[in-house]
This record gives C-alpha cells, structure tokens and sequence, in this order.
C-alpha cells in the first residue's frame, strides 16, 4: 500500500496527492491530518472553544501537550499552537481547544470571528514536553493566569476521568470570573471530588496576588507535590521565586507562551543578514531572525513565534546567532536554527 501510494504522489507532481483530494472533499486525506470543526462555543468573552474531529491519522494527546494548527487567511496559511483542553481520555477522538482572541492575534481574531461547524483546518500530532508523567505524582498541584489555563485544565480533566486518589490543588489566576473558561464545570469537579481543591484568585478584585503565604496556605503540602504552572510572565517569575528559594525547582514544571528575552548586547546589533536563497539581505536590527526576514519582504513559515514548534526552522549556513532566549552563542556552519527564537550576531546567512 505504501508502495502504492509513493507512486501515485509521484504521478501527481508537482503537487502532493493530498491537495487534488482536499479538492474532492477537505477531510479526505492520504498522508495530511486535518480537522472539521464540529461547534463553537463564543460563551466566554474574548474566546472561543472549537470542537474539532480530527482525521484517522490522529494518534491522540498527552494531558498538557500542544497542537499546531492550520489556517488560510486571505490566500495564506498561518499556524499556531494551542492546547487542547479535554482529557487525554477522550473516547470519541475529539480535540477541544479554548482559544483567547489577542488583541493583535491573526490567527484568533480570525477565528473568533468565522470559525463555524464544517470549517476544515490543520493539524500537526500533538507534542511538547509539558505534560503529566507516568506514574502520575502522589500529589498535584496545577497554577495558571489567563490562557495558561487550557494546558493545565487538560490535566485536570485526564487525572479526574482516571479516578485518580491523591490530592489536587487547582489554582487559577483571572482578571474576573467571567473570564474564566469551563468555571461552571472547575466547580463542578470541585464539588463532586473531595480530593480536588479550586482556588480562584482575582488580583485587580481582591488583591490576593501570588505569593508564598498564599501557597501555604491552598497546598501546605507543595514541597512534596509536582507541580505544573502555566501563565503569563509576572506569574511564572512569581511562582518560580518561591520555588528556586524552597529548593523545590526539580519539582516545577512549567509551559511558556510568550518568550523571555534575553538583554541584547548593542555591540552584536552590527553587520548584514543575508538570506542566500532569495538573494535578499539587509541591515542586522537585532530583532529576530523571522522578523527580520518578514521586514525584508520575505515570508518563511512559522507557527508559535516563541521556539515551540520548530515551522520556522532554517539552516544557518555561515556567520554567528544568538539564542533570544538563554543568549547562547553559535557559529557552527550548516546547522539548522529556529529563526524565532535567533539574531544574527555580525554577518550571517541564512538559507531561506
């Protein structure tokens, strides 16, 4: 059959076999997973949850992990990375995913906008480091603020449909409770489940920010926990304070949706970026490579921008990068880099 099918794609260049049949019918694919949406839920102001039905090729998620998906907007395809929300469980090979429309988000303002049962999308197998391991901890304790919710309710979702006996600590950060997702059913779950705990916090309300006093008292028993925190910066630096000055880092796990930067060195903001393969180079701004090559008029693939996904990566053929992140140094030729999460030290090339 794979025999079969190699021949076939070769018959059908240059395009892959997959886009004459998206022409037939969008869910009907040979090697390509998609995605039909099948509901939306707009109940929540400034989000959305999609139900999505994935294709045969879905091999299901592990609870915290992200998917990559795909959508065209004017003719183009963008890609980002969310996390779904259900159980890793889940019987009828759905995907849920809860989406906040940012402000200046392509990708979620256009689905917030359109997105309709029968709307058919991409989709990448589930991944990321960032999920529950087995066997699962003696205890748990799940921190979120804001969207970071959505890997850690997975969590959630998966410990509860496994019955599981130890204690659970779900502590959620918002700017108010109608902005926070699936809150009727965290309450539920709460009520029904002696072992797990909801702690709702509302600082801009109530002032109660995090803090180590706060954390004694939801989970005095944290230093013997693992925990999983996902949230914007203020909270994670928060959070991992306590924790480097417990000595309890080894037992923080932590998901990122933004990307702590590095300083920049003013020194290293000198030279040109060459993109060898489009014959294009300009100035070194010190701004990441992706950005540089999208200001230069080029339009490589990406999906996260924050170094999660790796849709951007490229090979540096020469010169020196820096890691935007740990501000890492690298000069190896030929090897591949994300362009996201990179800036060019000096001169550099690039193959795109």
């Amino acid at each position: 059959m794979v025999d079969l099918i190699n021949l076939v794609q070769h018959l059908t260049t240059p395009h892959p076999l997959d886009r004459y049949l998206e022409l037939v019918r969008p869910m009907l694919t040979v090697r390509d997973m998609r995605a039909q949406i099948t509901a939306v839920d707009r109940s929540v102001p400034g989000s959305l949850t999609l139900t999505l039905r994935p294709t045969r090729q879905w091999a299901g998620l592990r609870a915290g992990q992200f998917v990559q998906i795909g959508v065209v907007i004017d003719g183009v395809r963008h890609t980002r990375c969310y996390s779904p929300v259900n159980s890793e469980h889940e019987r009828d090979r759905r995907i849920d995913l809860t989406i906040r429309a940012h402000p200046h988000g392509l990708v979620s303002q256009y689905l917030h906008r359109h997105a309709e049962p029968g709307m058919v999308i991409g989709l990448e197998p589930a991944g990321g480091v960032f999920h529950l391991p087995h066997p699962r901890p003696e205890r748990v304790l799940l921190i979120s603020g804001g969207s970071g919710i959505t890997p850690v309710l997975s969590m959630l979702r998966t410990l509860v449909a496994e019955g599981y006996p130890g204690p659970v600590v779900f502590l959620h950060y918002a700017r108010s409770p109608e902005l926070v997702p699936h809150r009727d059913e965290l309450a539920s779950i709460a009520a029904t489940h002696p072992n797990v705990a909801l702690e709702l916090r509302y600082p801009e309300r109530d002032g109660r920010h995090f803090h180590y006093d706060e954390l004694e008292r939801v989970a005095p028993w944290f230093a013997a926990a693992d925990t999983y925190l996902c949230g914007p910066p203020p909270l994670m630096e928060s959070v991992r304070t306590v924790y480097q000055a417990e000595q309890l880092t080894d037992r923080l796990h932590t998901e990122e949706f933004t990307v702590s930067v590095a300083p920049v060195d003013a020194a290293e903001v000198q030279g040109r970026t060459i993109f060898s393969a489009s014959g294009v180079d300009a100035d070194n701004t010190g701004a990441s490579l992706l950005e540089q090559a999208e200001v230069a008029g080029l339009s490589p693939e990406y999906g996260c921008r924050m170094g999660i996904c790796f849709s951007c990566t490229a090979v540096r053929r020469s010169g020196c990068t820096r890691n935007l992140r740990t501000g890492e140094l690298a000069a190896d030729p030929d090897q591949p880099i994300q362009l996201c999460v990179n800036a060019a030290v000096g001169d550099v090339d690039i193959e795109i």
